[in-house]
């Protein structure tokens, strides 16, 4: 996986992300931060203490918080 997609069950904006990606063909793994405090906890050390979804987390470390399919191809062409 090339990075993970913190999400929630109910977050329209993770599912038109999702479904962007998935046309794409652009390969990632979705983590609930409802059912996974850990992963919660991560989201909110990205975004000063909120819990914004979709949060993206790349293999660097770094994160992008609710992007366009555009800004996530840049990040995943910048890694590669």
């Amino acid at each position: 996986m090339t990075f993970t997609m913190f999400s929630t069950p109910w977050c329209g904006y993770c599912h038109r992300l999702k479904s962007q990606l998935d046309r794409e063909g652009i390969e990632f793994s979705i983590v609930d931060i409802e059912q996974e405090p850990d992963a919660a906890f991560t989201v909110e050390q990205a975004n000063g203490g909120n819990q914004t979804v979709p949060t993206l987390l790349f293999s660097d470390g770094s994160t992008l918080t609710n992007p366009s399919v555009g800004q996530v191809k840049e990040k995943l062409a910048a890694l590669s």
